[in-house]
């Protein structure tokens, strides 16, 4: 076959190149002239070699030697930065495959920092809760940081994108660190990529923070006025005591929660099974379990991918997993702990 999609051919009645986007059949082509398709006849083009060897080059007048003690130097113009907060950033990219569909193939990530204050950040990819990559690095005020690609076809493995914050320079008056994280869900991710090709954009961003927060106010309670008044103050050395007891399992199913729940809409369900997790993490947490096995069921997993979505944002979680197990099937998520 002498021209193949992609070819540049010369258009022999008009003298104007073109790009032969479809092959129509053995005697016509479809090509583009500038953003202009239509078909053609193979003998109405040739290839263009010989039109541009023949072509005679303008020839540019000599330009007169400037010596660097002559150029006159220019102010520095400061451009009018946007401070609209810190983001991450994603570029599609894309190609076209054999039927001629335009495809992605992979995103490019970036971290962008649109404020006047420079981060020290930690970035870390999860794919179905599980840890994939993880960066380190600084990001300076309006830079735009590169962090990886990522295939395209990984994205329908959950993907979370966590960043953890923290002042290059410490302020007492500003928090020590702030956590951020995303989650795209395919149905999300692939509108995103379609509003861009009907926008003719190049990129899509989600937002992480728009300012550094503010270092929380911590309550002072005065202990020998709480006393006086009848309250009862514990010895915070000995707080664990006074605790309820942790559990290594806890099932969340909400006939085991409560007897009423027949009456219950499917948003307060959910409400008291979270509820009841966050108690029971916080009890592990605070009596220093290794583990925990939560028992959600396995269901349309809305409960499971709540908690999965709590699980990524706690720093004292090591892993956390979801697979067979001889008693709860996939129904269970174990909890891993560091400390």
């Amino acid at each position: 076959m002498k021209y193949q999609i992609g070819d540049i051919v010369l258009i022999l009645h008009s003298n104007e190149e073109a790009e032969v986007v479809d092959i129509i059949n053995d005697k016509m082509l479809m090509v583009d002239v500038k953003g202009v398709s239509f078909p053609v006849y193979k003998d109405q083009v040739d290839f263009p070699y010989f039109k541009r060897f023949t072509e005679k080059k303008p020839v540019s007048a000599k330009k007169e030697r400037t010596y660097i003690d002559d150029v006159r130097k220019e102010k520095r113009q400061e451009q009018n930065r946007v401070e609209d907060g810190v983001w991450l950033t994603f570029l599609p990219v894309m190609d076209i495959d054999e039927f001629g569909d335009v495809i992605v193939e992979e995103l490019k990530l970036h971290l962008v920092n649109h404020t006047s204050l420079p981060y020290n950040f930690i970035y870390k990819l999860h794919f179905f809760g599980k840890p994939d990559f993880e960066l380190k690095n600084t990001v300076q005020p309006f830079e735009d940081f590169y962090l990886h690609d990522i295939p395209f076809e990984d994205l329908n493995d959950s993907p979370a994108f966590d960043f953890e914050f923290s002042l290059l320079i410490p302020d007492k008056k500003k928090a020590g660190h702030f956590e951020a994280s995303v989650k795209l869900k395919p149905k999300q991710l692939f509108a995103k990529i379609e509003e861009l090709k009907q926008k003719n954009l190049a990129t899509f961003s989600q937002l992480l923070f728009e300012k550094y927060p503010d270092k929380a106010v911590e309550d002072v309670v005065e202990m020998g006025r709480m006393a006086a008044k009848g309250y009862k103050v514990y010895d915070a050395s000995k707080a664990r005591q006074h605790l309820e007891s942790p559990r290594s399992v806890i099932d969340l199913h909400i006939e085991k929660l409560t007897d009423d729940w027949k009456h219950m809409s499917n948003y307060e369900i959910l409400s008291l099974q979270l509820k009841t997790f966050e108690k029971y993490y916080h009890l592990s947490v605070i009596h220093h379990q290794p583990s925990l096995i939560v028992i959600h069921g396995v269901g349309e997993g809305v409960l499971r991918d709540e908690i999965h979505d709590i699980l990524r944002l706690k720093k004292e979680v090591k892993s956390f997993v979801n697979q067979f197990h001889p008693a709860y099937g996939y129904g269970a998520t174990e909890i891993f702990f560091q400390y």
